[in-house]
């Protein structure tokens, strides 16, 4: 037996019989403690795993559910893998992994206020360092540890780091991401259902390929010259304009005129009932033909022959502060060098993740190969597949939410993946939920958007507590503008034609 081997026999008997003398940590008791110190944990020796640094913190509230103090460790996995796991001194035995944003890039951790619990902790750059795409050019390590390995290898490593140091699995596991980190939910239910027993899915960007085709081919109609990148096709006074037609039409459809459309799928408005400028000039009270066009192309899909990669945006928010303007329209300067964070997501996938080419020019590009082109990006970036059978023979649970205005997340997107998951599965609903926010942008809207989801996806998975009515709320600073409920999807909130419509009681 050559050392290193025997350095892994020895540490594991070790470790298996210093365990089994922790009374304390019998799983009878609510709370565990460490059973060794954190500074040990640099001597922690796994395959493929390396501990960085381990350093006890102390947190400024001495009665904190976690004890007051954590060990924080930052490690890498594999060759570029980061990760930081947090380990409380008093912990409630279970764990949560936070979900990343955007491209990542640096350790991310929605989850991470969850140490003060007394949760166990961790968060990962998924392979990475860099916001934009340029990391993944050529890289098919990178490209695969974004598309779903890094989270699921840091899942495992946090299991094991948690083990030695407590001398305890989770009795529970938890995942909890918003957009990209939404993806990630969905991606670690389909593929490796055995990681965790509840995910949070929010906003989920859960079809990266698919999303990034409709973003080109909204950019390539809103800037068909990449030369004049700060002249978009449609302006301020359009989005303006075709909010205030659509909300005439469709806002008092479910009773209230709060700008507000309960589901957008019952606004029959269209579009070519709004005026076209005389002599196709542009005008705030007006739109050109190519205008009015460019407006069609962004509530369309994006399909080739019976093959559908996006479904389109539906009604809602266009002139909203967090609505089509920075998402779409532009231009942004948040998102520069691209004119809109649709162009940035679109252009810096198609060009790193997907041609491997940094020069690829999206106003040449022919859309009829799009599937065709995207199929292999798809296969390790999507989350779409529909088949859930082996999270729900683990027993999983997730909450899916997602705001109907969302200008980067399409609300049809994530009803068309449910509806088809539903048909494989009738009983879907009894292990995924999912829960539509009326008025909801990806980071605000006119709609509450507000919930506890992590506390109730533990009391479905701790208590069998079904989420069956959920209060969401609006905030401003700390108070609250407005509260309503949501059910899961198909089911809507009524309102009752005479409380309060601010108020969660006027509605059933």
């Amino acid at each position: 037996m050559d050392l290193s081997k025997k350095n892994y026999v020895l540490l594991a008997l070790f470790t298996f019989f210093k365990m089994s003398l922790i009374a304390q940590n019998t799983d009878s008791v609510a709370w565990a403690r460490p059973c060794t110190s954190c500074e040990q944990l640099l001597n922690l020796r796994l395959p493929e795993i390396k501990v960085n640094a381990a350093e006890m913190i102390q947190t400024p509230e001495s009665t904190a559910s976690n004890g007051g103090a954590y060990c924080k460790v930052s490690g890498t996995i594999g060759k570029e893998i980061e990760f930081e796991l947090l380990l409380p001194s008093k912990w409630n035995k279970r764990f949560v992994m936070g979900g990343g944003g955007g491209f990542v890039g640096y350790v991310m951790n929605r989850a991470g206020n969850s140490i003060k619990d007394g949760f166990a902790t961790v968060g990962t750059n998924t392979g990475h360092i860099g916001t934009d795409a340029k990391w993944a050019l050529n890289n098919m390590e990178r490209q695969l540890n974004f598309g779903h390995l890094a989270v699921h290898r840091t899942a495992v490593a946090a299991k094991g780091i948690i083990y030695y140091f407590y001398g305890l699995y989770p009795r529970y596991s938890y995942f909890v991401g918003l957009s990209r980190g939404g993806g990630q939910a969905m991606m670690e239910a389909q593929r490796y259902p055995e990681d965790f027993d509840g995910v949070v899915a929010g906003a989920p960007a859960f079809n990266w390929v698919g999303q990034a085709a409709k973003f080109i081919k909204d950019t390539k109609v809103i800037y068909p010259d990449p030369t004049k990148d700060t002249v978009p096709v449609i302006t301020k006074d359009n989005l303006r304009l075709l909010q205030e037609k659509i909300l005439q039409h469709c806002d008092g459809l479910d009773g209230i005129r709060d700008s507000i459309l309960n589901d957008p799928r019952d606004c029959g408005f269209n579009i070519n009932d709004i005026k076209i400028c005389p002599g196709n000039v542009s005008a705030a009270d007006c739109l050109t033909q190519k205008q009015l066009e460019a407006i069609k192309i962004i509530y369309s899909g994006v399909s080739i022959g019976v093959k559908t990669l996006h479904p389109g945006f539906a009604f809602g928010g266009e002139d909203d502060k967090t609505g089509w303007l920075s998402s779409i329209v532009g231009p942004n300067k948040g998102s520069s060098p691209y004119p809109s964070w649709q162009a940035f997501y679109g252009m810096e996938t198609f060009r790193y993740l997907i041609f491997n080419n940094p020069d690829w020019d999206y106003s040449r590009y022919d859309f009829s190969k799009v599937y065709t082109d995207t199929r292999y990006a798809a296969s390790y970036l999507d989350a779409t597949q529909t088949d859930y059978s082996g999270f729900r023979k683990k027993g999983g649970k997730m909450i899916i939410y997602q705001g109907w205005i969302d200008p980067l997340i399409s609300a049809l997107d994530i009803i068309d993946h449910y509806e088809k998951a539903n048909a494989l599965d009738a009983e879907l609903h009894e292990y995924i939920r999912l829960f539509m926010l009326p008025g909801v942008s990806h980071i605000g809207g006119n709609g509450p958007g507000k919930a506890d989801w992590f506390q109730l996806i533990q009391d479905w998975v701790e208590k069998g507590i079904p989420p069956n009515r959920v209060i969401v709320s609006k905030l401003k600073d700390k108070d609250t503008l407005m509260t309503r409920p949501v059910f899961p999807y198909p089911a809507k909130a009524v309102y009752d034609g005479k409380g309060d419509p601010n108020l969660e009681s006027s509605f059933k």
